[in-house]
């Protein structure tokens, strides 16, 4: 299974608050993004997969609006998050 429970463990700790802290924002985006980047490389192998490219569209969407929400919040805490994910260009 490529999402361990060891896996989340460390994106919730290095993104999170701590390890258990799985509701945090930074963490729930670190862990969409890394979903959305297996899910990518899947669908790059596997072209006509339309159910996981419906979930992936999904996933983009659940990312971004926890992205608005963070900006409307704190955008500082946006910048942040943004920058260590890589995800502007």
């Amino acid at each position: 299974m490529y999402l361990s429970k060891e896996v989340k463990e460390s994106i919730f700790e290095k993104h999170g608050q701590s390890k258990t802290d799985t509701g945090s924002a930074e963490g729930q985006i670190a862990l969409f993004s890394y979903r959305i980047n297996h899910l990518t490389q899947h669908l790059k192998e596997n072209p006509k997969d339309f159910n996981t490219k419906k979930a992936l569209v999904r996933l983009v969407g659940k990312r971004r609006a926890m992205l608005n929400y963070l900006t409307k919040t704190d955008i500082l805490r946006y910048r942040a998050i943004v920058k260590e994910l890589g995800l502007r260009r």
